[in-house]
């Protein structure tokens, strides 16, 4: 695949990553009742909720910085995907698989986002040197 074409799918997927979870961690630290009340129902705590929107809007500032941060935009993705599972497998278990619609469409876009950032940026791995 053209190295454009790569850069751009994986920009267009970092983009509506960060979108989706920009908007939604501000949702959850301005206390939004939608996003609140179904948190809740979900069964989590006041306190996490906070949490979840700190750790949501510093992972799109890590997501948005243009080469650089690459260790910690993979630990970011890491995170992105714990959440997309953890919502997914909450939202099954209390509302039912259509309320999971959108983490398997976030999934997706995650998914192909990584992809195409590993692509964009090989792993190297170095043994470690002991003194």
């Amino acid at each position: 695949m053209n190295r454009k074409i790569t850069k751009a799918i994986y920009w267009t997927g970092t983009g509506l990553i960060s979108l989706w979870f920009g908007a939604s961690g501000f949702f959850e630290l301005t206390g939004n009742p939608i996003v609140w009340g179904i948190t809740r129902q979900l069964g989590y705590p006041p306190h996490f909720i906070y949490i979840l929107g700190v750790a949501k809007l510093s992972g799109v500032a890590v997501l948005l910085t243009p080469n650089r941060l690459l260790r910690l935009k993979e630990w970011v993705i890491a995170g992105i995907f714990f959440d997309i599972i953890f919502a997914f497998f909450s939202k099954i278990s209390v509302l039912g698989f259509s309320a999971t619609i959108d983490a398997i469409i976030a999934f997706s876009i995650i998914s192909v986002t990584y992809i195409m950032y590993r692509k964009l940026y090989p792993a190297s791995y170095q043994p470690a040197v002991v003194a």
